[in-house]
């Protein structure tokens, strides 16, 4: 991935990789929240079982239900991801310097506190359509989400679970990491997996489509096994809440003390009643998807930023 991408490139690129992935993987993200949630799981035996039984109860519509929030804001959330890690590698580098894997590393780990920031609010709405069983695209609207969760609960409604999305998204780093390690290792010569050089700083037209899409997909993978605890722990948080969740959700909640208000209680009240095995359901289908999603968003980012950057 090229370090010396102007921003206008890196947010085009960013954008149209961006918008390809999320068309992907949004249905696995649906049966995964449906997992997740102690609310919903038990109705599902299985991911199978999840997809098979949304789409008979909610046509296949429902599986990208919560898509209008992210689809929405996509262009800017992905320009940001690209652009903050750009900042971020940029800022421990030397000028006409290649970064290291550390440095890359450490510049993917920043990027996703940062984004934890915009990206809370966005999977906050997301989340709470994608709970709703009623037929079609979202029987409540993202508008009203957002009116009724910030009369509830003010400014602060919209950024709840945002400690356990910053910890989720401090993974960015073994994202960011993954590709570019298996990039360099991939193409030959291959002498940057030590960190010293790179073919994925050259020129990109270089890098045979097979390597991006096999880059791609290991970084999917390292990208969500480190930290995908607290995706569990931050869509319970987001998922279940007090009496809005009620009216809105149509769901059951816990009742009195909501065991799911803050990052640790959630981690104890799931470990206590889940087990160890809880904080990784879910699992099945988000690697089902990371590993596709990836290769494309990669895939697409690296080609279209070589189109632009061609005479």
């Amino acid at each position: 991935m090229p370090v010396d991408l102007d921003p206008t490139t890196d947010f085009i690129a960013g954008t149209t990789a961006g918008i390809v992935g999320l068309l992907i993987a949004h249905p696995f993200d649906t049966v995964k929240v449906r997992l997740q949630n102690p609310d919903l799981s038990s109705r599902y035996h299985s991911v199978s079982h999840a997809f098979a039984t949304i789409i008979r109860e909610e046509r296949f519509s429902g599986l990208y239900k919560g898509i209008a929030s992210p689809l929405a804001t996509c262009a800017f959330m992905n320009g940001l991801i690209f652009a903050s890690y750009k900042f971020f590698l940029k800022a421990q580098m030397a000028d006409g310097s290649i970064p290291s894997l550390t440095q890359v590393a450490i510049a993917g780990s920043c990027c996703g506190v940062v984004m934890s920031l915009f990206s809370t609010p966005i999977e906050l709405i997301k989340i709470r359509q994608q709970n709703m069983l009623e037929s079609g695209l979202g029987s409540v609207s993202t508008s009203k989400l957002i009116y009724s969760i910030h009369r509830e609960h003010g400014l602060k409604g919209l950024f709840r679970g945002l400690t356990a999305t910053a910890l989720r998204d401090f993974g960015y780093g073994a994202y960011f990491l993954g590709y570019e390690a298996a990039s360099r290792y991939l193409t030959t010569p291959s002498p940057g997996f030590n960190g010293t050089t790179s073919s994925s700083d050259s020129s990109q037209g270089s890098i045979p489509l097979w390597v991006l899409f096999v880059s791609g997909g290991v970084a999917g993978i390292v990208g969500w096994l480190p930290t995908f605890p607290m995706d569990v722990v931050k869509t319970r948080m987001q998922s279940t809440e007090t009496a809005e969740a009620r009216s809105i959700l149509r769901s059951e909640v816990t009742t009195g003390d909501n065991p799911y208000r803050t990052t640790i209680s959630t981690i104890l009240h799931s470990y206590r009643t889940g087990g160890a095995g809880v904080f990784f359901r879910g699992l099945s289908p988000t690697m089902l998807r990371a590993i596709p999603v990836n290769m494309a968003t990669f895939a697409v980012y690296e080609t279209v930023a070589d189109m632009l950057l061609s005479p």
